[in-house]
This record gives C-alpha cells, structure tokens and sequence, in this order.
C-alpha cells in the first residue's frame, strides 16, 4: 500500500467511507471478492457486525480504529490469505481457526470426510486414523459424526498439532489422540495393528516442480511441508500404501486426497501392491478424481 493509500485510510472518519475505501484499494489490488472482504475486514479488526456497518454508516470512528483497519488491509493487499488475517475457515459446516503453522482447509477436502462416513465398516467402536491432520478438520468432523468412534491424528509439525488441539478444544472433541510422528509411524507399538478400521489423509500432494506455479497466496504464506511431497507430487501417498497395511483390519480403507492427474499412477501402485483387493477413485465437484480408496484384503 502506497503512504497515500494509507493517509486515504486513516482520513475515513466514517464507517461508510472507510468501508468505500477498503473495498477500492482491495479492488485495485486484484482482490475479485473485494465487496465481502471489506466487510469482512472490517467486522474483525472493529468487531462491527456487517448489519451495522449498514445501519450506521456516518458513525464516526476513531484514529485507533482506522489504524486497526488498515493493519489488516495492508497485510491483504500484499497477497496474505484472508483465512489467515481473520483466523478461521468454515469446513463441514464447522469453524476452524487458522493460522500459517496449518494448510487452510479446502472445500474438496471435505470428500475425505463424506466417503469415510460412507463407507466406514460397521463397526460399533470404529478405530480411525488421520495421517497429517493440520488443523484437525477432518478428524475433528469425524469425531462428532462418530461419537462412539476412537481416533488418531497424526502430524509431523508441533506447531499444527498444537492448532488442531485448540480446534479440539473449540468443539469439545475429547474422543481424538495427537500424536506427532512422520505418517503412520506413530501407531506403532500402541496394539493397533491389523485393527484400524480406516486411514485418511490429505497428504502433501504438490510436485517440487509445480511449486513455483503456485498462486502467491499459497506458495508465500501456506506452508511448504504441507503441501509439497517431492519430484512426483505422490511420494507420500505410494509410502502410505505401503505402510498402512500392517494397521488396516481386513477390508479397512485407506481414503487419501490426492491431485489433478495422478490418479492412474496411484490406481497402478495400489493394485500392483497386493494387500488390497479393490481400488476406486472418487470426483470432486469439478469433475476431478479427487480420492482415491484402497480396501484391504480380507485376510
């Protein structure tokens, strides 16, 4: 933001000037949904409802608060997520909070969370495991649509742990395990082998290749580890077909996300593996093999 962008700011007296002037410079800024973010923006840094910005629009307000403003305003003009300025995002019809330690959580994510409640076995205490839970969104969806269930959730950064566990806290999910640890390698030792009803995961997916093609939201503020997995993109999820087997219970499901593409690689990988017996992929919205879902034999 240029110094007369930011006097331009800090000179809205009023609430309806200031919501003008924030929309305008997010609008110059490239920002497509620049109208909602304003409000948006607005609501947190003044915790002023949207309704009265509406209503009270020559309310005057005061250097501190337009200072606030354009604080956020600054930092979203310069490309940071809005997930990440205003601290949430919406998944499963549940509020998570965000910060950069977790990868902000998509709508096409949610799959995870649909299949699994689709196709989990029926088992009267289900035992599952989510393998780089972030933020906690997915195992904490399915630990309020499974109250009788038990779950793991894995990640290897403290950091993200530590968000998934205030998550946790946020929707009174008791029911979850965090544990820290590189894929499955944290069950181990814990009796769980040949006993998990369903693995899930959202693996880093990215190839080291396509990183730089990234938007700059994501490739500047989102982090790395979470979204990068090596020169193919699907290093994580062929480690995962492997090291799952020895904890899926006969006919338990492997349920990963995986990206535009590499569904006929990881079908491949996953037949030719020999401790799965049936293969599937699932579409997002868009049309793309969004999941891939690999049974354990019924050994």
């Amino acid at each position: 933001m240029t110094p007369a962008a930011a006097r331009a700011t800090g000179e809205c007296r009023t609430i309806g000037a200031l919501v003008a002037e924030v929309r305008r410079q997010l609008s110059a800024a490239g920002v497509e949904s620049a109208t909602q973010e304003a409000v948006w923006l607005i609501e947190h840094a003044l915790s002023l409802s949207i309704l009265h910005q509406c209503i009270e629009p020559q309310r005057l307000l005061s250097e501190g608060e337009s200072a606030k403003v354009q604080a956020l305003l600054l930092r979203r003009v310069a490309g940071e997520p809005l997930q990440y300025l205003l601290g949430t995002q919406e998944f499963c019809g549940l509020e998570f909070g965000v910060d950069s330690s977790v990868l902000i959580p998509r709508p096409e994510t949610e799959l995870l969370v649909q299949e699994t409640l689709r196709r989990l076995p029926p088992v009267q205490a289900p035992i599952l495991a989510d393998v780089g839970t972030g933020s906690g969104c997915v195992a904490i969806a399915l630990a309020r649509a499974i109250p009788t269930g038990k779950l793991f959730a894995i990640d290897l950064s403290s950091y993200a742990l530590d968000t998934a566990k205030r998550n946790a806290d946020r929707h009174g999910v008791r029911s979850v395990t965090w544990l820290q640890g590189d894929l499955v390698a944290p069950l181990a030792g814990r009796g769980l082998e040949r006993k998990v009803q369903v693995i899930v995961s959202n693996p880093p997916y990215v190839s080291e290749s396509d990183w730089t093609t990234l938007q700059p939201e994501v490739r500047l503020y989102e982090p790395r580890m979470a979204l990068v997995a090596g020169p193919c993109g699907t290093e994580l999820h062929e480690q995962l077909l492997e090291e799952a087997i020895p904890f899926l219970a006969p006919g338990g499901l492997l349920i990963m996300e995986m990206g535009l593409g590499q569904s006929g690689s990881l079908l491949e990988k996953a037949e030719a593996n020999g401790g799965y017996c049936s293969v599937t992929t699932v579409c997002d919205n868009a049309g793309i093999e969004r999941i891939v879902i690999a049974e354990r034999t019924g050994e």
